[in-house]
């Protein structure tokens, strides 16, 4: 696997809903780690209702020719929604592929390989502006829901890949929110581990040639630890954060 391009250190806002200005262009065909926390540490992921409904919005939002506010694609019928989506896939278009994902209370974790120029920080600015759109109207709020960056890091080798979706994966228990992974059903880890879902939103086989079998084993081989290391040490987020 090749890898181009150097690390963007993500130090500039986003303002007037204009796209982020980055002093280092992230990079096509690279990977990254991206991650954001919502504004004080505020629960914006309340129900099941409001993860699921993220996370439809990132997989829409990941479509280059994906161009409407999702609330209004929700009122088009389902015959037309379904056309949509047919037509999307069959373009197969997309601003970044996503390797695994993580939605936790007050933050989200992505491992993404840019396809288009500029493409995460596009699809970083649909997502959570489409999202915010959402939870203020629905709770009675004004002002901005995250923080005022995404952040990102450049996964340079194929082990810092494979070992980067096994630490997505275990966030919520090293958040000590369960006690075993597959019990979060916000994340990609059922992608990798269930065979009987068929169709999902992750391209993870270039990265984990595992079956599903050896991949739980390796998810689970590492939980003690890396709930250890995150008490111990509390290196999970607010390392990343702080």
């Amino acid at each position: 696997m090749a890898f181009r391009g150097g690390q963007d250190d993500a130090h500039n806002k986003s303002r007037g809903g204009k796209l982020p200005q980055r002093k280092m262009l992230l990079v096509e065909d690279n990977y990254y780690h991206v991650y954001s926390r919502s504004i004080a540490k505020y629960v914006v992921f309340n129900n099941a209702d409001e993860y699921m409904r993220f996370i439809d919005i990132v997989s829409l939002c990941r479509h280059e020719n994906f161009h409407y506010k999702y609330s209004k694609f929700l009122e088009l019928n389902l015959s037309t929604q379904k056309a949509i989506i047919q037509k999307l896939k069959d373009e197969n278009s997309v601003l970044i592929k996503i390797v695994a994902y993580c939605v936790m209370p007050t933050h989200i974790h992505f491992l993404l390989k840019q396809s288009k120029s500029n493409g995460i920080s596009k699809f970083m600015l649909r997502v959570m502006s489409s999202y915010s759109r959402y939870f203020n109207q629905k709770h009675h709020r004004n002002g901005p829901l995250w923080g005022s960056r995404f952040k990102n890091v450049l996964v340079s080798t194929d082990e810092q890949l494979i070992h980067l979706t096994r630490y997505i994966h275990l966030n919520p228990v090293s958040a000590g929110l369960i006690n075993n992974p597959e019990d979060w059903t916000f994340s990609s880890l059922g992608e990798y581990t269930d065979d009987s879902i068929s169709v999902g939103i992750c391209d993870f086989r270039e990265v984990v040639n595992m079956s599903p079998q050896k991949y739980q084993k390796f998810v689970h081989d590492q939980k003690s630890y890396q709930r250890k290391i995150s008490l111990i040490k509390n290196i999970l987020i607010d390392d990343y954060f702080g």
